[in-house]
């Protein structure tokens, strides 16, 4: 995969981000951390005709060289068929990550994109001209106006077996905080009333802080410690519930979900449309470029079964275990 580019600023203009063709036209409710809502296929631009508007998707850089050679330092991880175009849309700059054989047109460049232009856009250059890194796309859209919300991304429940503690007696280490997914989104209104709202970009702001819980085992022989063990998390919610007893069915452990647990809910809040603004990074595990989760399924762009798969794959394959990844993001805040 990629490294997985942090953050490394509030989503101040229209930061956005995404991938490939098959992307959700995902909406996330100001009121919920994810709510799905349909997909815009490969071929919905089949002429150069603007079509009806369901999803902007891609991540924010300004057009300057400087911030085009950022954009490159981005593409850290990504392999080397991995390219990048930067598109404008009502004044703010973002970001398209595609592959080099698939980003040769603008065209191309929104549909790897998931840009759905509205019938009223103008867009320069022509949608049959050719592109390059250097190349500036510019959208116009009447009436919109970028806005930003705040959702709850849950906090854990960990138990943590501990010989410093008489057997059967329990203390709370940490208590649990919930964290912050920031959701940031083109929204179109008519008088007061919401038109159109285009979910484009969605991060961490805030990861959640476990809820930390000692469980004294009384015996100095116990294998586990509040300093050297993961401890057993509780599942919250659907996702984490089917990742754990997927885990726990195919031969690994309660740390080994208490590890991916942790990555994931820092990387992405357990939000399979996540998209990173800075990096471009996408999905539950934020693959860069998320096209990468193909190798896991088609649905790799809404299905958090076909991204979690992915991400345990790709734990193995990079640092030979889940908890070996945990350990990397530990001292790198990445993986």
């Amino acid at each position: 995969m990629t490294r997985h580019g942090r953050k490394t600023s509030p989503l101040k203009s229209l930061s956005l981000s995404k991938r490939q063709w098959a992307k959700i036209g995902a909406v996330i409710a100001a009121g919920g951390l994810i709510a799905g809502a349909g997909f815009v296929s490969r071929n919905f631009y089949q002429s150069d005709t603007v079509q009806p508007n369901t999803q902007l998707s891609a991540f924010s850089v300004t057009d300057s060289a400087a911030s085009r050679s950022a954009a490159r330092g981005n593409l850290n991880g990504a392999d080397k068929n991995t390219t990048y175009v930067t598109v404008k849309i009502n004044g703010d700059s973002r970001v398209v990550l595609g592959e080099k054989s698939e980003m040769k047109t603008v065209k191309d460049v929104l549909e790897a994109g998931n840009i759905t232009l509205d019938p009223s856009d103008t867009v320069s250059p022509s949608l049959k001209s050719k592109v390059t890194e250097s190349t500036v796309i510019t959208i116009n859209r009447a009436g919109a106006e970028v806005e930003t919300s705040d959702t709850d991304i849950p906090f854990n429940e960990v138990r943590k077996e501990t010989s410093s503690l008489p057997k059967g007696t329990e203390k709370v280490e940490t208590e649990g905080q919930n964290g912050v997914m920031e959701t940031t989104s083109l929204v179109t209104r008519a008088g007061n009333k919401v038109v159109s709202s285009n979910v484009f970009a969605s991060w961490v702001k805030k990861a959640p802080v476990d809820k930390v819980i000692l469980v004294g085992t009384g015996s100095s022989s116990s294998s586990s410690s509040s300093s050297t063990s993961l401890g057993t998390t509780v599942p919250a919610g659907e996702m984490q519930t089917w990742a754990h007893d997927w885990l726990l069915s195919n031969g690994y452990s309660e740390e080994d979900f208490t590890a991916a647990n942790f990555i994931i809910n820092h990387e992405s809040g357990w939000n399979p449309t996540a998209t990173n603004p800075s990096s471009g990074a996408y999905g539950l595990p934020q693959a860069l470029p998320g096209s990468k989760m193909a190798s896991a399924g088609s649905d790799w762009a809404t299905n958090y079964q076909t991204q979690f798969k992915w991400f345990v794959n790709y734990c193995n394959g990079r640092y030979g275990s889940i908890a070996g990844a945990y350990a990397h993001w530990q001292q790198y805040k990445s993986y």
